[in-house]
């Protein structure tokens, strides 16, 4: 007979990884979302303020011969730091204990 394989993190009779795994991802998660979240909101203030010229050199945009702002690239990074934040806010919230969330369910 084979003998059964077990992985780390894993239980044996299951293929999903156990409860301590998903709750460090459900607590790492949104940490990490709102701080590229706020870096981003960042990065939008200086699409807005600096010139084309100004920009940091490995920033899409950046034209040494230029001196229009990238008002659309500072768009795009608020809102993409503006939806990070907002899922943060959400992933981070409160969750229902089990046998509330039965009780509630039924």
């Amino acid at each position: 007979m084979a003998a059964a394989v077990t992985f780390p993190g894993l239980h044996p009779q299951s293929s999903f990884p156990s409860e301590s795994a998903d709750m460090l991802l459900h607590r790492v998660l949104p940490i990490v979302a709102a701080v590229l979240g706020i870096a981003l909101l960042v990065v939008a203030v200086v699409y807005w303020v600096e010139p084309a010229h100004s920009l940091p050199s490995f920033f899409p945009g950046h034209d040494a011969n230029s001196n229009t702002h990238h008002v659309k690239h500072g768009i795009a990074a608020a809102v993409v730091g503006v939806a990070l934040l907002a899922y943060a806010w959400f992933a981070s919230g409160r969750r229902p204990s089990g046998q509330n969330h039965a009780a509630a369910a039924e």
